[in-house]
């Protein structure tokens, strides 16, 4: 499955509401101008450690007859596909044993912003229809052994997540990533509540004729696909305030993932003209009974889509690359 198309979504149980722990940006006055600005942690955090060395130390481990099953060639258009579950195999619990499974549990946790990220992610280990992290697929594309460029994809119901082998091509975690929860998007249940509520506070923050440019009649798209022409509301109309808001919806959304990841993002957003030339644009469907009952948003620029359907229930798509 490619990255442009939808993947199948049976509904799940609803996940457990998580706490927020509060990430931070170092950002100057634009996000353009914090771009390269690390990754602040409060004192309670523990430290984030790349997981390529432990893909190495995985990939090293692997016997022939594994490597069949969850090794691919670095050039395999599944690298960058989107999915909805397992990519192929059995499942991780299957495919490895009982130590690799706890270095692959290592890698994964690698690839998010802490234990708390993981727990948000998990649905405190319930994991949506995947039921288990067991269920997941942990899939290695090329040779981690040498020079040559890696990645490992992460797979499961409402789950692409990649650790990319920390390549400095602008690609942000190598490929798509693809995120969701089958609770309702506006529902404080859903653990990914907390982007929405940052998304529509920066709307609030938007004078009568902005909101106007802003709102797109209709449900959106379910993908990363990007738009021929950009809809809604370029934030190079906004004031600093709006800009601050901006900022904020920024970091709500990295604040999954890990560092270095987030890092790049900001920085390929830099490099592809910064937070001016991206749109916010907010699909209401026609049958909203609330005029800020949102079916989806998106925020949207030269290399940058980042499309989070909130109606019925959350499915996140994003893509960010060199423009």
């Amino acid at each position: 499955m490619t990255q442009n198309q939808t993947p199948h979504c049976p509904e799940c149980s609803d996940g457990p509401s998580l706490d927020r722990r509060r990430f931070l940006y170092f950002v100057g006055g634009t996000v353009a101008a914090g771009m390269t600005g690390r990754l602040l942690a409060d004192k309670a955090d523990k430290a984030i450690h790349p997981g390529e060395p432990l893909i190495k130390e995985l990939f090293s481990g692997l016997s022939a007859d594994q490597k069949k099953v969850v090794v691919m060639p670095y050039d395999s258009p599944k690298r960058v596909g989107i999915f909805n579950s397992a990519l192929a195999g059995k499942g991780l619990g299957t495919d490895y044993t009982k130590a690799q499974q706890e270095l692959v549990q290592k890698i994964f946790v690698s690839t998010l912003g802490g234990e708390e990220e993981f727990k948000r992610v998990s649905r405190n280990g319930t994991w949506d229809s995947s039921k288990s992290f067991d269920n997941l697929g942990a899939h290695i594309f090329g040779d981690p052994s040498g020079k040559d460029p890696f990645a490992m994809v992460f797979t499961g119901h409402h789950l692409t997540l990649r650790c990319d082998g920390n390549l400095e091509d602008g690609v942000a975690w190598g490929g798509p990533v693809y995120y969701g929860h089958s609770a309702n998007g506006h529902a404080e249940g859903n653990v990914y509540n907390f982007q929405t509520q940052s998304v529509t506070t920066a709307f609030r923050a938007l004078t009568a004729d902005q909101q106007k440019k802003a709102v797109v009649a209709g449900e959106g798209v379910d993908s990363a696909q990007p738009n021929k022409t950009l809809p809604g509301l370029s934030a190079a109309d906004l004031n600093k305030e709006q800009i601050a808001l901006v900022e904020q919806v920024m970091r709500d959304l990295l604040k999954p993932f890990r560092k270095e990841d987030a890092d790049e993002v900001m920085a390929t957003v830099k490099a592809n003209g910064g937070l001016s030339k991206i749109n916010l644009v907010y699909y209401r469907d026609a049958d909203a009974k609330d005029a800020e009952r949102w079916h989806a948003w998106r925020l949207e620029g030269p290399g940058f889509v980042w499309n989070y359907r909130v109606l019925p229930h959350v499915h996140c798509h994003v893509q960010i690359k060199p423009a």
